[in-house]
This record gives structure tokens, sequence and C-alpha cells, in this order.
């Protein structure tokens, strides 16, 4: 075949690898009418080069520990990465799989999904969550290293990179996790900036003209700039080798591409960007290069045999480093176990024997039981990482003897974020991806901060904790602009994100075990700032039914009424069940500390709890009404919150707007009539 848009620095193989990507990409795109083909058209030399040449990897054995990482944070131009995965030679990536992009049960999907996908290390498509994943994973590395790696084997010993665009730079949440890379000193971390000058509504300079250099110099990286047509591979390969030769700072390769590359119609143009070509402009760019036009997915053979020598080359540095770590595990078979762990998922210690048992009657916040708890089971799990977005006094998720995870001290597991929701979000994201368990705090209505982070974790399946504390208009003072009335009810709404409003002390323990034993999905724990009663494990329902989503607190035979709370209004229901057993009428208390748990019990359970012969039901939650019919009919009661709140005592703020345990009487009265 013919060579057209020669690469400096790639033979003629090579470059017709090269070649090959970017066809691979415009076919699958065009097949599926729908799609990003310029992006790899413009990528695919530095793909091709970074995957080919620099990066560790092994097709055969995709979660192999010692792999270099790659996240395509431009999610959006993911027929890169699947024809990357398929030249390469990954199983789940067929070239059937090409042909079916985008479609219905594919591998294939329209961004990369972690989890789906063999091979794709991050969910990635919303912009900027990708780069600030690899933060985290960078983060993740650097403790693993400092708690693992000994001189004669390095078990975690690899590095991180990542393509982003520019509208990867414009989100702020890549902003803020670089800021915090750039402070640790992430010397692990390459990110390649796919600089196209060119977003949707057309060229960057309609929006963006910051000195992206200078900023990234700001925040303490190493920047290297390679201009010229994104055809220069000697130049790209210099730069790959000094930025992993670069000690201190991560480094940032700006890398000058033209979008839509070779497209005589479309190259550096938005249309380019969000839009298959069209037939006929393909026709055309193959015909250029000397391609047959007529022929879509055409892999010549020399090609895949060069490709696919991934394979051999990955299976010799499996094979190296698996005869490598059964030496290590000879010599250091408690810290061998522990990585065994954190292959397999496991956390490695008996919760029950370690978690603090809460005496009944005492008044604890759940935000201060969650800080117990912490201080109890973590120092016995070494690849736990906690935090905070600057809250940690508040959100008490610092443990004692947690080191700060530092440039000076990367063995620490405790990181400092900053006021930085978002960027955490996605760090502990990247973390949890990377084997860590991680977990961070901050106040419940700033959940809103790190949404799309939240979000990704449900669809992923990340086994992310986010702490979230001060629940409701419980933390007083700070008024309605703190006061999460909603954000109960909208996490409640994330399939797949299992949210925990524990009643007391002991159902928060119960929430963390759950947590950390159930690592195939994220957990959002909505902790109190206010005392709540500890209940009588011995009198009342024990909480171990947490598990369950729900379960009886107080148990009546043929109740009258049902009511049912959350976190710090169970305390209250079980106050007016006494109230109202003083008039004659019984009260079956129920808590519901995690909805979705509760939806997943056999329909007998369920029964159990919530008897369907009885109608008369009272809901109490000091949040909106949003959900809770499922539970209570049409014709049940909530009590609880139908505006935002306001800036007064916790106290007053209950009574004013009739949370109160006189308002709970008087609702279920008025049902039983």
């Amino acid at each position: 075949m013919e060579l057209a848009m020669k690469n400096q620095g790639l033979s003629e193989l090579e470059q017709l690898c090269v070649q090959t990507v970017r066809f691979l990409s415009m076919d699958g795109v065009q097949k599926a009418n729908s799609g990003h083909p310029g992006m790899p058209m413009g990528m695919a030399s530095a793909a091709f080069t970074l995957w080919m040449k620099h990066l560790r990897f092994s097709p055969a054995n995709p979660a192999w520990l010692g792999r270099d990482r790659f996240v395509l944070s431009a999610g959006h131009g993911s027929m890169l990465l699947y024809s990357m995965l398929y030249l390469t030679g990954f199983e789940d990536v067929t070239l059937d799989e090409l042909k079916s992009f985008r479609q219905w049960g594919s591998k294939t999907p329209g961004h990369p999904e972690f989890g789906h996908t063999t091979g794709v290390e991050a969910t990635t498509g919303p912009l900027g969550q990708g780069i600030a994943n690899t933060v985290g994973m960078a983060i993740a590395q650097k403790y693993l290293a400092a708690r693992y790696n000994k001189p004669e084997f390095k078990p975690f010993d690899y590095k991180i990179y990542t393509i982003c665009g520019d509208g990867c730079l414009q989100e702020g949440v890549s902003g803020e996790a670089s800021s915090l890379a750039g402070h640790l000193g992430l010397d692990n971390l390459v990110v390649i900036y796919d600089d196209n000058h060119i977003t949707i509504d057309g060229e960057t300079d309609l929006s963006f003209t910051e000195d992206v250099k200078k900023r990234y110099e700001s925040y303490g990286w190493n920047v290297i700039e390679v201009g010229g047509d994104g055809n220069d591979m000697a130049t790209f390969e210099k730069a790959l080798e000094k930025a992993k030769a670069t000690v201190g700072k991560p480094t940032m390769i700006k890398f000058r591409s033209h979008i839509g590359f070779g497209s005589p119609h479309f190259q550096d143009t938005h249309t380019a960007h969000g839009a298959p070509l069209g037939a006929d402009e393909i026709k055309l760019i193959k015909k250029n290069a000397g391609w047959d036009p007529e022929q879509s997915f055409v892999v010549p053979k020399e090609v895949l045999d060069y490709t696919r020598s991934a394979v051999t080359k990955g299976d010799k540095l499996v094979k190296a480093y698996n005869d490598g770590f059964a030496a290590y595990a000879k010599k250091y078979p408690e810290l061998a176990k522990e990585i065994d762990n954190i292959k397999n998922k496991k956390v490695g210690v008996n919760l029950d024997a370690l978690m603090p048992k809460f005496e009944a009657g005492s008044g604890v916040a759940t935000r201060q039981a969650s800080g117990k708890v912490l201080n109890a089971i973590m120092p016995s799990i070494p690849f736990a990482m906690g935090g905070s977005a600057d809250l940690t006094p508040s959100n008490n998720t610092h443990f004692t003897g947690a080191e700060d995870f530092q440039k000076s001290n990367y063995g620490g597991r405790y990181i400092r974020y900053g006021v930085r929701e978002h960027a955490m979000g996605s760090i502990m994201n990247g973390l949890a991806v990377s084997g860590i368990i991680p977990y961070g705090g901050t106040f419940m209505v700033f959940a809103d901060y790190m949404r799309p982070a939240i979000r990704v974790a449900a669809l992923s399946g990340y086994p992310t904790i986010f702490v979230l504390t001060h629940d409701s208009i419980g933390l007083g003072e700070d008024g309605p602009t703190h006061q999460p009335v909603e954000t109960l009810a909208s996490l409640r709404a994330i399939p797949n994100l299992v949210t925990f409003r524990p009643a007391d002390a002991n159902e928060t323990a119960q929430a963390w075990k759950w947590a950390l034993e159930n690592r195939n999905t994220p957990v959002a724990m909505a902790l109190t700032r206010q005392n709540l009663p500890v209940l009588d494990q011995d009198k009342y329902g024990k909480a171990t039914g947490l598990a369950k989503g729900a379960y009886v607190v107080v148990k009546q035979d043929k109740p009258d009424v049902l009511l049912i709370g959350t976190g710090s209004e169970v305390s209250l229901a079980m106050e007016a069940a006494e109230k109202l057993a003083a008039d004659g009428i019984k009260a079956q208390v129920v808590s519901m500390p995690s909805w979705e748990l509760f939806e997943k019990q056999s329909a007998e359970y369920k029964d159990s709890v919530l008897p369907s012969s009885v109608k008369a039901r009272v809901a109490v939650e000091a949040g909106l009404e949003m959900g809770w019919h499922k539970y209570i009919g049409c014709k049940g009661i909530f009590i609880g919150m139908k505006s935002f709140g306001a800036s007064a005592p916790a106290k007053t703020c209950y009574e004013k707007f009739g949370i109160t345990t006189s308002a709970v009487v008087e609702a279920a009265k008025s049902l039983c009539k």
C-alpha cells in the first residue's frame, strides 16, 4: 500500500499501523453513524507510539498489578482506545466489536466503561473525570510503593498515562486535581494534552485563550511542548523519555495535534469533532493514502503481526513479575498476603472483632460514631486511605496514627484534599480502581459539588465511600445554604449507589462494616452533626438489621400503625410510639437506613418489616418527601421538609418546621380513626 501523511521517527510498517488505527476509528464511527472521529485521527500516531514503545501491559493478563495504567480522559475518542485494544490483542475487543461500536450489548460503547470492556482502566466521557482519576491512581501507586516495594522486588512500580483534551482542561475538576497533583509531586503521572485547538462550538479561542503551559507550571508541573503537525514521533518519544525520568513533578506533554488529521475537507474543524465524516469523505481520505476506498475495517496482516507482538511482550513481563513476586512472598509473607487481599478485594481482618460497641442511652452524633469506628478498624486495614475536603475536624475522618500523605511522606494514609470536593470524589475513584479502599468526607450539601464523580462511581461499581456529615436541618445555625433538605432524595435517585442514614452509633458501625465488605458498589453515608441517643440493642431491634436496609426497632403484634424513620428521626418515632401506646395505639417502629438494600430483600422479609395489612403509615425524615410514598402509600402521611431550611439552632429548626414527636403522634392518630 502507498503511504501518505508520513510520520517522523516511525518506520514504514509503523506508519501503516498508525493509518490502520485512524481508519478503524473512522470506519467504526461511520458504521455506527454516531461518534467522534476527529480526535482518534489526530492522536493515532501518539497513541500508537505510547502503547507500542512505552506502555507496559499484558493483553492476556489485563489485571496484572505491575502494569502501567492508561486512561483516555477524552473519552469521546473511544474508538482510538478500542482500536488499540483490538490491535494489541485484548480478547474482549474483536474486529466484530469494532464494527458494533455504540450498539446494544457491544464491548465498544460510546464512551469507555470500567468493568464493561477489558483493558478500560476507568470510565471516562464526562470531561475532566479521567485526568482527575489518574491523580488518584498516581497517589495509589506512590502509597503502595512506599509500603510494599523492596530493593530486590517492586510489586508496585508503574507509571500512569492519560490523554486529555481541551474540554478536560476547561472543566474545573481537572484544575482542582492537577493543583493537588503538583502539590504532591506525583512524578509517576504523565498527561498527554491533545492540543488540537477545536471544541464542538468551534475554535478554542472562542472561550479558551489562557496559557495552559504557564497554568500547569504554576501548579508545579513539568510541561514539555511538542509542536508541528502531530506526527513528529521522534520528538514525542524524547518527551516521553524525559517525562519518565522527571523526579518530583508530574508531567504534561503539550502535544500539538490536528483534529480529523488527513481529512481534505474537515481537518482542523469542529465538524470532525462530534459527527461521522461521511462515506464520501472517508473514501477520499483512503484514496489519498493509497488504500482501497471501497473497503472498510481493513487490517493488513503485517500490521496485526506487528501489534500482536504486545501479547508475547506482555507475557514475558508478567512471567518476570510472577517469578519476582514468588521470591518476595517467601521473604515478606505478611506483605504478600496484604497484596493478595488487595487483588482479591478482601478486607483481610475480622471487622466484628474490631468494631466498637456503643452503650445504650448515651448521646453520640453519628459523625462522631463514625470517627470512633475509623479509629478502631483503620489501623488494621493498611490499604485503606482516608481524607477530607478541608473539613477533617467536622467530618471526623482522621484516625489515630494516620500520617498525612504528602510529597515528603508517600507512606501516609490521610489525604488533605483542600477545598476541592469534585476532585476529591474523582481522585477517590482513581484510588478505588487501584486497589485502595478510599473514603473521604465533606458536608452532605456539598455532595452536589462531586455529583458527577458519585454518579460515575455508581455506574462503574467503584467501591468508593463518600462520608457526608451535617446531613439535615439538624446542623442548625449555618442555615439553608448548608442544610441539605433535597440531597438525600437526590442520592437515592442514583442507581447502584447505596446510601445509608444510620439511626445511631451502632447502626453507623454496621454501615462501615457493610461498606468495607461489599466492594462492588459505592456507598454514601449521611451522618448527623447533632447527638443522637444510642438504642438499646437488647430491648430493641439489633443494628445488624441495617444490612437488610430496614428492620423493626419496636415490634408489635398486629400493629395499628407503622412509624418509619431514618437517621435522627428514628428516635423521634420511638418517642411517638411510647405516647401512642399510652392512648392504646400500637405503633410498630421501623428504622430504614438504606432504601437500596431493603429493595433487594425478599417479599416475605419486606412484609415482615412493613406488613401490607397495615395501611396506616407515617414516615418521618428531615428531608424532602420525594420517594416516600412507595413505602407509605397514597394515604400515608409524611413528616418532613417542604422547603429550604433556616438559620437557627437545630432544636428550633425542628420545632418550626414541624418535625416533632407531637406531629408524628397527631398524624398517626388521624390515620387510626
